[in-house]
């Protein structure tokens, strides 16, 4: 059987990422309740209806919520749009996630960032961040790391928390700001500060590598565990491969396997690939393939390259699942085309030494099968 080339004992971090735009959530904080959108003796859709710009937001927010009304998406939307044609900046912003969301009105990442973008010229610290998250990510608006680096840190100069962890972020990779690890840490700590489990995990990260701080791998457990209990799928991922190699804590491995399935349940994928390794080497837990193959698949169909390569042994042997040639170099060919450095020349070497095994039609099937997987797996990071 292929030995998972990636064990956990080298604990095998992923690099810092960029929180996702805001949800729903959001638009509770951002929008006026019922009772204080009203005069005591109006209700908010009669001042609405008269043309009041914060009621008008509120009854979109009814709308959405189904509270008091039946829920109507495109009814939300068509209020917070009266809103925002009025100015009203909460109103601009949640119609600005209606776009990006493709709540209520045809998804548009551009529309997203032209009401953002009002929003956030009115001062709104939630659309200055989501405006700097699309113009980190190109979304709607061309990549540009300057712009989304003076969004984020207007929002955070507001104490927007988020914001501040990807300011953080932005000082520590060099984008958009020239890089400068104490300025990172210095954001980081000011998101970690407010519980922003996002920091509080990448917060970690830098002291587990000795970046802008003293390398000091007990401080990096204490960081890592604040979000794991929160829930961070990363801090938990993180805090199972400290446990297993016995950094900063004393080595447990069923505590590393504990905490890599919580995150691996919450659909971690490097942690599902780790869970993978668990069972098809039989540590900590017994062992299992049919168990090993079903949490790498988990990991692949989300482009874990390590996964994908494992679940190639897998499927090669037969291990756990049925035996497919086809199947396990499909698996191979992604592998190789999702890895970079050294795991990208080892999978693409396996994957030239497996297709001389097979015949010119089983290599073109799995070609073929593995190019309509990567059309669709782009297609779903866009949504």
């Amino acid at each position: 059987m292929r030995v998972c080339p990636r064990t956990i004992s080298g604990v095998c971090f992923r690099g810092f990422f960029l929180r996702l735009p805001l949800s729903w959530a959001a638009v509770v904080l951002l929008a006026l309740s019922v009772s204080a959108a009203c005069e005591f003796n109006r209700t908010p859709q009669q001042r609405a209806d008269k043309g009041d710009a914060n009621a008008q937001s509120a009854v979109g927010l009814m709308y959405l919520n189904g509270q008091g009304i039946p829920k109507d998406d495109a009814k939300a939307a068509g209020w917070f749009r009266k809103a925002a044609e009025q100015g009203h900046a909460e109103g601009q912003y949640n119609l600005g996630l209606m776009y990006s969301l493709g709540q209520g009105v045809p998804q548009d990442s551009a529309q997203a960032a032209a009401w953002f973008g009002k929003a956030a010229e009115q001062g709104l610290a939630l659309a200055q961040y989501n405006l700097g998250v699309a113009y980190a990510s190109g979304l709607g608006v061309p990549q540009d790391s300057v712009a989304a680096v003076a969004w984020y840190r207007r929002a955070a100069g507001q104490g927007n928390a988020a914001a501040q962890t990807n300011l953080g972020v932005a000082y520590s990779g060099g984008q958009g700001v020239p890089q400068d690890y104490v300025q990172a840490i210095t954001w980081f700590r000011k998101a970690a500060d407010k519980r922003d489990s996002t920091a509080e995990y990448n917060l970690g990260m830098m002291y587990f590598k000795g970046q802008g701080v003293a390398q000091d791998y007990g401080q990096a457990v204490g960081w890592f565990r604040r979000s794991a209990e929160q829930g961070n799928t990363y801090g938990q991922t993180a805090l199972g491969g400290m446990y297993f190699a016995g950094q900063g804590v004393e080595q447990d491995k069923a505590q590393a396997a504990a905490w890599t399935r919580k995150a691996a349940e919450l659909g971690n994928a490097a942690a599902q690939s780790r869970l993978g390794w668990l069972y098809g080497t039989g540590t900590v837990v017994p062992l299992d393939y049919a168990q090993a193959a079903s949490w790498y698949r988990r990991a692949a169909d989300q482009g874990d390259a390590s996964a994908q390569f494992n679940l190639s042994g897998l499927v090669d042997e037969g291990n756990g699942v049925s035996r497919s040639p086809i199947e396990a170099h499909k698996w191979l060919i992604l592998a190789a085309a999702l890895a970079s450095g050294e795991d990208q020349e080892k999978y693409a070497e396996s994957r030239d030494t497996q297709a001389r095994k097979l015949k010119p039609a089983e290599v073109a099937e799995a070609q073929k099968r593995a190019s309509e997987w990567m059309a669709a797996f782009k297609k779903q990071q866009k949504k």
